[in-house]
Order: structure tokens, then C-alpha cells, then sequence
């Protein structure tokens, strides 16, 4: 997440966070059942995120910033494979697009060719980026690619 800082107490990061939601400074699109929050994805401008994985890669080959970013996933480790991840970025681009519109990116790993931990997908499978819509823009690793989707004006 955005905002976390090394060597900080993780009570301090969560209080930071609270923060910052409530001064309507950081987005994110949650997945419930009934009260339980089962996982969430990570959304904001460029400017609300500018810590990504590969970022010096990724700015090597940019050629301008997009309007937004979807940045960081979480899912319970007893809920993965069920859809959570695909129903959060499904949240996040309706919130985008109710918000206004523009280049949303996002900087997922492609998993197909190797078994990867759900810990380390925080940046969210390649599947569910393709799934709803995104393009492969360019690689920032062997692994991890720049995806773009364009959401048209309202």
C-alpha cells in the first residue's frame, strides 16, 4: 500500500492510512459478505500513488503518466482463486468512471508459465486485468507488465 513507510510501527501505517481515507486522499474498492470485508484493490492518480514495483523501468520507457493507477490487491489467504480480486477491480473502474474518465494503468505479474504464492501478487494476476478489458502496453519486468485501459468520457 501506498503510504507505508519502512521502520514504521504498523499501528502508525494503519492510523496514517485511516487518515488519508478520510480526508478522501486514497481510494480503494472493497469486496464484502454481509460485514466481513473479504479483500480490496488499490486506486488513485499518479500523484495520490507514485510508488509502483519496476519503477525505474517503468519510467525509463514512459511517455506520459496515466490518469489513474491500480496499484496493490489484497485477498484473505483462505479466499483466493474466488473471485475477489476480479470483483474489486470491477469496483474500482465503475468508481473511476463515476468519477470521470481517462488512461487507467496497471502493473500486474502474468503467472502462466510459473507457480507464484498469492503473497507475492499484490499487484494482481495478469488474468484479471485482461479479464476486464486491459492491453499489454509494455514489459517493466520478466514478469510484470504495464496494462492499460482506456475508460471513455461518460
Amino acid at each position: 500500500m501506498s503510504g507505508s513507510a519502512r521502520g514504521v510501527p504498523p499501528q502508525q501505517n494503519r492510523a496514517e492510512k485511516e487518515q488519508r481515507v478520510r480526508e478522501g486522499r486514497t481510494h480503494s474498492a472493497l469486496v464484502f459478505a454481509g460485514d466481513e470485508c473479504l479483500g480490496w484493490c488499490q486506486f488513485g492518480s499518479p500523484a495520490e500513488l507514485p510508488e509502483i514495483k519496476s519503477k525505474r523501468k517503468y519510467e525509463k520507457d514512459l511517455t506520459v503518466l496515466p490518469d489513474w493507477r491500480i496499484t496493490c490487491f489484497f485477498t484473505g489467504k483462505s479466499l483466493r482463486r474466488r473471485g475477489i480480486a476480479h470483483a474489486a477491480i470491477g469496483g474500482a473502474l465503475a468508481e473511476i468512471a463515476r468519477q470521470g474518465h481517462g488512461t487507467v494503468e496497471g502493473y500486474p505479474e502474468e503467472t502462466d508459465d510459473r507457480s507464484v504464492s498469492g503473497s507475492l501478487l499484490h499487484t494482481g494476476p495478469m488474468a484479471v486485468f485482461e479479464n476486464h478489458g486491459f492491453t499489454r502496453a509494455r514489459p517493466i519486468s520478466p514478469h510484470r507488465w504495464v496494462v492499460t485501459l482506456t475508460i471513455p468520457p461518460a
